[in-house]
This record gives structure tokens, sequence and C-alpha cells, in this order.
């Protein structure tokens, strides 16, 4: 993505702002937490490429990289909240949505496989073809592990995927390593539970924990599209 102009204040101060007023959120946690913590100080997430799953234009002014978990009743929750800020603020090109993994095993151990089958998807049908099969996977998993994994070839079958091509693909298991690397990548970043989002801003990265309701999201986007990178303070709206 373009590096952007430079903003006078961090991104992370003006997310904070925009969230100030405390709005409630719920977060999928494992037992084992890992530390607490912010970019700074720690690694950053890997930049948009060509490998990831996006919805928008790579080089919109925002970008969300979303670490989710397919069995998270949150992050099912979320995934409609992202939908709606793609729909509003997608089309003219402010707003890009990247979805990653982060199946937490402790909680869902079906997560992992479900995460492993998106990546099949997109090998046979293309970006579209993972957006559909996770769109469909959300919408029939009742989440908390209740999915029945004999579904996921159906799913498959359902947007129009070649079963037995996404059969071969995911007895293989060769998207495992990704979906690890991802993983380990996001609780580097300080992830802590799902879903965790790291807003991207030009060259600035900053973290949203949790499944952020759409007025929370729709505040934080309209914070960074217009109340940053001028020169002074930004305008953090009043929640």
């Amino acid at each position: 993505m373009e590096g952007g102009k430079k903003f006078t204040i961090p991104v992370a101060i003006v997310i904070a702002g925009a969230l100030i007023a405390g709005a409630l959120y719920m977060t999928n946690r494992p037992e084992t937490q890992a530390p607490q913590g912010t970019i700074s100080g720690r690694p950053q997430v890997s930049p948009v490429s060509s490998d990831d799953h996006i919805l928008g234009n790579p080089n919109a002014k925002v970008v969300v990289v979303e670490y989710s978990d397919f069995e998270c009743p949150f992050c099912k929750n979320f995934h409609s909240v992202m939908h709606s800020i793609i729909n509003e603020y997608g089309a003219r090109g402010d707003v890009a949505w990247v979805y990653r993994h982060f199946p937490i095993a402790q909680l869902h151990s079906k997560a992992q496989k479900e995460a492993e089958a998106s990546e099949c998807a997109a090998e046979l049908g293309g970006n579209e073809g993972f957006w559909n099969y996770a769109d469909r996977l959300f919408q029939i998993t009742p989440s908390n592990n209740g999915l029945d994994l004999a579904q996921l070839p159906r799913i498959a079958t359902d947007v129009g995927l070649d079963a037995a091509a996404f059969q071969s693909c995911l007895d293989s298991g060769r998207y495992a390593e990704k979906v690890e690397r991802q993983l380990k990548e996001v609780i580097a970043a300080g992830g802590r539970g799902t879903p965790h989002n790291v807003v991207i801003v030009g060259t600035e990265q900053a973290p949203i924990e949790g499944a952020q309701p759409l007025e929370a999201m729709r505040r934080v986007i309209e914070t960074l599209l217009n109340g940053s990178g001028h020169e002074g303070v930004p305008i953090v709206p009043t929640l």
C-alpha cells in the first residue's frame, strides 16, 4: 500500500481518542493470554501483499487488518460490521479490509481446519472464492466449536468450488503453515484475543482489540479520514 502523507499525530492516539468514552466490546480470549501491549515496542504485522485476502483497494487510505477465528462468536458479529464498513467506505477507495487467521486452539479445536479450508477456497476461487467461503462459513456456524467439519466441503460446493479439488487441498494440510505463521505474527504484535484488528494508515499501525460495534468503527474511520493529516490536533468526535 502507498505511504501517504505523514500524520502529525500517531494513529494510535487518534484511535484512542475516537474510542475514549470506553465503548464496550467483546473479545474471545484464551486462558493464557499473550502479554498486553500496543504495536509500539513490538513487531509490526506484515504489510499487505498479494498473499492477503482483501476487500477494497489495497492502496486505500485506511486498511483494517483483522486477525480472526471462524468459531469465535464475536468474530461472527464483527464480520457483519466490517462488511457494513466496506459497503460504506470501500467503493470510494477510503477503506480496505484484510482477513488473516488467529485460531485459538484452546477454545476452538476446529478453527485451525476451518482456516485451512478458507485458504483452499482461495486457491480454487481466488479472492472472491475466499470471501464467498468465509461469508458462508460464518453464516452457518453456530460458533464456539459448533460446526460439523463435514460441512466444510459442502460449503465449498455451495459457493461454486470444485468439491473434489477442495477436499484434496484440505486433506493435504498444505495451508497449515500459513495459518500458524499468521497466528504467531499476531501474538508477537500483542494480540490477546479475537478479533484483533490492526489499522494501517501509511506507515503507521495501531491495534483495535475486540469486536467493536459498527458506530465505534465508523467513528474511528471518520476520525482517521477527516481528523488526521492536518496541522495541529486532529478532530476527535464526541462519543
